[in-house]
């Protein structure tokens, strides 16, 4: 009896709402039609949540509330109108599933004060916000679970509070040394970050303390995929069968180990199985995406992405996958809004910025275009792409002085780099500024980019030894012609 039957009843109500919807999805062929289907039992949910909470809120004291809870009538109907933290909980996952967030914040933040030790409260607090001024606008009591919370909403919306996300999960572990929640945390701190190296490194000792984890080793798997390293996912996928085959980050940690092997149709069917454990999944959604962009299977890429976006809109991934997909299929405008929707979410991030920088210029939109770039060299683009694009559309725009210093600049770092004279990206530079100083009747400078064109060899060698040619008769002219002047 009381508010412990209530939270049951009114759980396994909305579970049975879930499987039902679940069912019906799945008898759904279309993506929209699918997307509509919701939980049958939420209104009934809301409409008995909200005459408890509203009848709670007006009585005369909050003692009073409590006195009132777990007792009946006559008639033996129950006449608890108050909500206990765990209803809270339920009321504010109700609320959000019918897309009243302001209100599903308000009952979450008051159940949370109740009770700060349940989670999963927390858990969908942070799937309610959007910034961080949001965050800051809530009033939440001053405790230890308050700063973990605000570590994984800094870590969700991934912003420039990635730094903070550090500070904070180093004060929380010099309090919890031992918390592998923590340490998985400060794992994908620095994966959000792009520091792999650093990244891996933790979630290696993360495994030593605690060998049968599997939460969060889906991410670990992104790192060792995006690494290549094949033995160590081979590693981490046999020893994630060995404890629990039956998982989802199991599935997940399997289907890149055989994406990174090229196997894509098999990645696929464990991403399936995934889903199948866990349909609300969405890493499962987001890299089966991938999967089918790379066996060329647009429209099952976008109905995966969109999924994901529907679970969680603060995925860039999936933003960023569906630009990627419609660029494929030469949808410039549609890839724009979703690389405009990737970099709201990462702006700090180069390739998102080169992303929607090339969609610009596939439109003509070529100053657009340039912004882009140069927001993207702004944010540290560590591998240079943003500058050789940035010469690139000068050159298109015919402004050749500017894309001439973009190209000295894009030697310059291929130098620091350490790369040698092998990358296509250092011909083009090179060409362009033979070319270019040509044009300006510059012969040392000239013969010095063609000199270094003969040592790359290719197609470019031959038009680098034109070049020099030219030159080279064009100065014998103006030698012979200043010498007939003499005379």
């Amino acid at each position: 009896s009381g508010s412990k039957a209530l939270f049951l009843r009114c759980y396994s109500t909305y579970m049975a709402g879930e499987r039902d919807r679940l069912a019906e999805m799945q008898q759904k062929t279309e993506p929209l039609a699918r997307a509509k289907v919701q939980n049958r039992e939420l209104i009934k949910l809301k409409e008995m949540f909200e005459t408890r909470y509203k009848a709670a809120a007006t009585s005369s004291s909050p003692a009073e509330g409590m006195e009132r809870e777990g007792k009946y009538s006559d008639s033996g109907e129950e006449t608890n109108l108050g909500l206990d933290p765990f209803c809270k909980y339920l009321y504010g996952l109700v609320l959000k599933q019918l897309d009243d967030n302001k209100m599903a914040a308000k009952v979450l933040v008051e159940s949370v004060n109740e009770y700060p030790f349940n989670w999963s409260a927390w858990k969908l607090l942070t799937s309610l916000m959007k910034s961080k001024d949001t965050v800051m606008q809530l009033q939440l009591k001053d405790h230890c679970i308050k700063q973990m919370f605000l570590a994984d909403v800094y870590l969700e919306l991934q912003h420039h509070e990635t730094t903070e996300v550090l500070d904070i999960l180093d004060a929380l572990i010099e309090v919890f040394p031992n918390s592998t929640h923590l340490a998985a945390q400060m794992a994908m701190a620095h994966y959000n970050m792009r520091d792999f190296d650093e990244a891996q490194r933790l979630f290696q000792l993360l495994q030593r303390q605690d060998p049968c984890r599997l939460e969060a080793m889906d991410v670990y798997s992104n790192i060792l995929f995006v690494k290549e390293c094949k033995a160590e996912l081979s590693f981490l996928a046999h020893n994630a069968i060995k404890i629990d085959k039956y998982r989802p980050e199991t599935c997940c940690i399997i289907g890149n180990y055989y994406s990174l092997k090229g196997e894509h149709e098999r990645a696929v069917i464990y991403f399936k199985r995934a889903l199948r454990l866990d349909p609300n999944y969405l890493s499962a959604w987001t890299l089966m995406g991938h999967e089918y962009v790379e066996m060329r299977n647009s429209a099952a890429a976008i109905e995966s992405y969109r999924r994901a976006v529907d679970i969680n809109p603060r995925d860039y991934r999936a933003w960023y996958g569906l630009g990627q997909t419609y660029e494929i299929m030469r949808m410039h405008n549609y890839a724009l809004y979703y690389f405009q929707k990737a970099t709201k979410l990462r702006p700090y991030d180069p390739r998102m910025w080169c992303a929607m920088g090339e969609t610009f210029e596939r439109l003509g939109r070529f100053d657009d275009a340039i912004k882009c770039y140069k927001q993207a060299e702004g944010n540290e683009d560590p591998e240079g792409t943003a500058i050789l694009r940035l010469a690139k559309a000068y050159q298109k725009k015919e402004d050749n002085h500017t894309a001439a210093i973009y190209y000295e600049k894009v030697l310059k770092r291929r130098a620091l780099e350490g790369n040698g004279e092998e990358r296509r990206d250092n011909a083009d530079a090179l060409l362009f500024l033979a070319k270019h100083a040509k044009r300006q009747g510059d012969v040392e400078h000239c013969e010095k980019y063609c000199n270094r064109l003969l040592d790359i060899g290719g197609t470019v060698k031959d038009e680098a030894k034109s070049i020099l040619m030219e030159m080279r008769m064009i100065a014998r002219t103006m030698k012979d012609h200043g010498q007939s002047k003499n005379t």
